[in-house]
């Protein structure tokens, strides 16, 4: 599949890391080094701009180890990009760690999955087909 993007960071464009990497990371597009406090959110530009065609969706996701060693994730995920948007693409940062945590210029800050979808159409009715586990949810299998 080919994308247009429009790059105006100074950063290299988003990759695939690995050979069979489902996400491309993105990276901080900014002009100088933010600080993240504990439980303090920021927008963060990444300097791109891209053109996906119609009924695909760009899925903005956190980078597990800049979660895992750092605590810092996005706060709205699977944040969504439509089709038919056209500004830069700016991610919303965490920090859920009790330090703080510096972001840097070309910093890989989430990920960011190209995914196909379908539009569906609502089918009012009184009632829906009944299902061996019915109603029950949030735990209902144990832990």
């Amino acid at each position: 599949m080919k994308i247009k993007i429009i790059n105006k960071s100074n950063n290299k464009l988003p990759r695939y890391e690995t050979e069979s990497s489902a996400g491309l990371d993105l990276r901080a597009y900014i002009e100088h080094d933010n600080i993240l406090k504990p439980l303090e959110r920021k927008l963060i530009r990444t300097g791109l701009f891209i053109e996906l065609p119609k009924g695909y969706e760009a899925q903005i996701r956190p980078r597990s180890g800049l979660s895992i060693k750092h605590g810092i994730t996005v706060l709205n995920t699977p944040g969504t990009i439509d089709a038919d948007y056209r500004g830069e693409i700016c991610i919303i940062l965490i920090n859920l760690s009790n330090i703080d945590y510096t972001i840097k210029n070309g910093d890989r800050i989430c990920q960011m999955i190209i995914s196909k979808y379908e539009k569906i159409n609502w089918i009012e009715t009184e009632l829906l087909n009944t299902t061996k586990r019915g109603k029950e949810g949030f735990g209902h299998t144990g832990n």
